[in-house]
């Protein structure tokens, strides 16, 4: 399970990030505002841990930043602002939690934890997104009752536009996605997989879901 863990403080980041990784997290971590604001803004974790005193950015820019996209990851901010009023703050740009320094990073982990059963035991086993639906337990996929062919990848890469609906994901955040490559291989294995995937979901209705962003990427969307 993929965590972010944006903090600046050389030790503190060593201990949390040790901690999670005991737990069987995969732990990416960040000590500047703004690598760690394009980490989180990527769609690419289950939850984020953000300080909220960073270099470049205050770590609340980082929660709204977030939530601006549409993404509902928990978010944990530590801070040693401490304050009532701080906290509120905190809550009220879309944290999930507000843990003052100095803790224990025994409960920060459980606070984790806690958080992403939470999550768990609400999410849903379908998405939709108009009149395609996706079943995440059957690894299957229909479009207005109609059950589309579709291969593992495929289906793979489609979840990821779902649950990007509405957003423009590039080409590179799908190699990483959908086949774990992190460098460019110059390749247009996405654009192919893309058309196939848009004659499964696209052909024979007359409006499109699957959208080109030209020069950037693509768009799910009604």
């Amino acid at each position: 399970m993929p965590l972010l863990l944006i903090e600046d403080d050389a030790q503190v980041s060593h201990e949390i990030c040790n901690a999670l990784r005991d737990r069987g997290f995969d732990v990416t971590c960040h000590d500047q505002g703004d690598a760690g604001l394009e980490a989180a803004c990527s769609g690419r974790f289950d939850l984020v841990i953000t300080d909220r005193m960073l270099p470049q950015h205050d770590g609340l820019d980082i929660v709204r930043a977030i939530r601006a996209r549409g993404n509902q990851a928990p978010i944990i901010v530590v801070s040693a602002l401490d304050s009532v009023d701080e906290r509120v703050r905190g809550l009220r740009a879309g944290s999930d939690d507000y843990l003052g320094k100095p803790f224990a990073v025994e409960e920060l982990v459980a606070r984790v934890e806690s958080l992403l059963r939470r999550r768990a035991s609400t999410a849903s086993t379908a998405l939709r997104v108009d009149d395609l639906e996706l079943d995440l337990l059957e690894r299957k996929a229909s479009r207005a009752g109609r059950n589309l062919d579709l291969t593992s990848r495929e289906f793979r890469l489609l979840e990821f536009l779902v649950r990007h609906a509405g957003q423009v994901v590039t080409r590179r955040m799908l190699l990483e996605q959908v086949w774990d490559i992190h460098f460019d291989p110059e390749t247009n294995v996405v654009d192919v997989h893309v058309s196939r995937l848009r004659q499964a979901v696209d052909r024979d209705f007359a409006r499109p879901l699957i959208h080109t962003v030209r020069g950037v990427g693509y768009s799910l969307r009604a």
